[in-house]
């Protein structure tokens, strides 16, 4: 089996075609996530109304919905494996996603439109679902916020991620401003436990709530992720969302074979 080694922004992944394979998912998923300290894995499949189908894996061996990130890597993988053109569609749990070559190392997905916004889920903090069924992420702004403080907040991260107000559980997402289209996330992630060093999903999920309170009139921003910048854009007229966008790096780190 070939596995490649993949970063969308510092959210890293394992990535395989499963096509024709009967696997164990949750176990190889626990395997090669321990192995290559991966946040997940992203496993091509057929479909029959799409280019391909993808199976999500967080690190702990639970299926996810979606993954926005992982959502770009894999549409590297299937377009540098020859299983897809520069414009494709993706079949995931969520519902289908379109994604878009722009070079070799960088791409772009249509994601999911939030099924659900609730701005005021836990006082302040925001619920938002991509897709359907959705995608789980709180939003709660913090301005200052830095990389560096992930200790100091881990409790109240964690707080969240158990809170019974969200009953899948939720990844959460803590954003502060950086500039009038910018902004800077840090994210704890249902599934891996953890922080991670970049979220797609998460990121978008913060721009959802920034357009559905009007603070996002040109649509576009800039999320700077502890691994790497995202942009997402929003279609529509606020608060409603038409269409989501997100673009950023999806990097090849190596190649196993036979693992």
């Amino acid at each position: 089996m070939n596995i490649w080694h993949m970063s969308g922004a510092g959210n890293t992944f394992a990535v395989l075609d499963a096509r024709g394979l009967a696997l164990d998912f949750p176990e190889l998923t626990k395997s090669l996530c321990a192995r290559l300290k991966a946040d997940g894995l992203l496993a091509v499949d057929t479909s029959e109304i799409a280019d391909f189908r993808l199976h999500f894996y967080n690190s702990d061996g639970t299926r996810g919905e979606m993954c926005g990130n992982g959502a770009r890597c894999v549409c590297k993988f299937a377009f540098d494996r020859g299983i897809a053109g520069e414009k494709m569609t993706v079949q995931t749990d969520a519902g289908l996603v379109y994604g878009q070559r722009i070079d070799s190392e960088r791409y772009r997905v249509r994601l999911n439109n939030p099924q659900v916004l609730d701005l005021h889920r836990l006082g302040e903090t925001a619920y938002v679902e991509l897709g359907k069924p959705g995608v789980p992420h709180s939003v709660t702004k913090r301005e200052g916020l830095d990389f560096s403080q992930k200790e100091e907040l881990r409790a109240r991260f964690l707080q969240l991620r158990h809170s019974p107000v969200f009953p899948k559980g939720v990844n959460v997402n803590f954003y502060s401003h950086l500039g009038e289209n910018r902004i800077r996330v840090l994210t704890y992630e249902r599934g891996v436990e953890d922080f991670t060093l970049a979220c797609g999903t998460g990121s978008a999920s913060v721009a959802v709530v920034l357009w559905a309170t009007g603070q996002l009139p040109g649509g576009v921003l800039e999320a700077e992720n502890q691994g790497g910048l995202l942009k997402i854009e929003i279609a529509g007229k606020a608060p409603e969302v038409e269409k989501i966008y997100l673009e950023g790096p999806a990097l090849l780190w190596r190649e196993y074979t036979n693992i």
